[in-house]
């Protein structure tokens, strides 16, 4: 288990690895609402919901144990 470094919730790692469909170009899409995860400074950082991800992405140093 992850902890999201945005709001501290726990996040089923597997689970946000698991795609739930596909587009129309092929691409794996991923169902949010299972937790969602950004590659960011050469790891993998786990996040709860699409708007801890969105705060993270603004401004990633402002949150502590963040890669």
């Amino acid at each position: 288990m992850a902890t999201c470094p945005v709001c501290g919730s726990t996040v089923d790692e597997e689970a946000a690895k698991v795609a739930s469909g596909m587009t129309a170009h092929g691409a794996s899409e991923i169902d949010p609402t299972t937790g969602t995860r950004q590659f960011h400074d050469g790891n993998w950082v786990y996040f709860d919901s699409l708007e801890c991800r969105s705060k993270f992405l603004i401004s990633p140093d402002t949150y502590p144990g963040s890669p």
